[in-house]
């Protein structure tokens, strides 16, 4: 899965910080990293664990004290690991998502693997949700498109979204 996970993160954190300055890149990557380490291994492990992305985000954190611009551009990472974690429903299981204080892994499947057949209407709803992402971002545009692909922000426009409301 890929186009679920991209699709639900940045539209999570578009909604939700509406910072023009964001960087998306990180953020992907974040996103699609879980399972693209995890599967080395088999099956879910370390990366699908909270204490993974709450200890990833800290040293992030930790690093960039006085550097706002590098700090901007890091926490994607984070950010996206644990969106990754929310959009796969790896909370789920206990023992991995818990872990080191759950004591192992147990039998952990990838939780892409164990959803089957779901993963399918799932991936074209990321489809569509980056077909939004595209449009309202106005990325059909060369110009914009190369801008965000240069430096990873999306330029919001107002009369293509919706209006917050507080």
């Amino acid at each position: 899965m890929l186009f679920w996970f991209v699709g639900t993160s940045v539209a999570t954190i578009w909604f939700v910080f509406r910072d023009p300055r964001f960087d998306y890149r990180l953020l992907v990557v974040g996103s699609v990293a879980p399972p693209a380490v995890d599967v080395w291994f088999g099956d879910a492990r370390v990366l699908h664990s909270l204490a993974f992305s709450v200890g990833l985000l800290g040293v992030v954190m930790v690093a960039t004290v006085g550097r706002q611009a590098l700090r901007r551009t890091l926490l994607g990472l984070p950010l996206g690991t644990l969106l990754h974690l929310v959009y796969t429903g790896a909370w789920a299981d206990t023992s991995t998502f818990w872990w080191p204080f759950s004591g192992g892994f147990g039998d952990a499947r990838m939780p892409i693997a164990a959803r089957g057949w779901w993963n399918v209407p799932l991936e074209l709803a990321g489809l569509a949700i980056l077909a939004w992402v595209v449009r309202a971002a106005g990325l059909a545009d060369a110009t914009r498109r190369r801008h965000a692909w240069r430096t990873g922000q999306l330029e919001l426009d107002a009369r293509r979204t919706p209006a917050r409301r507080v």
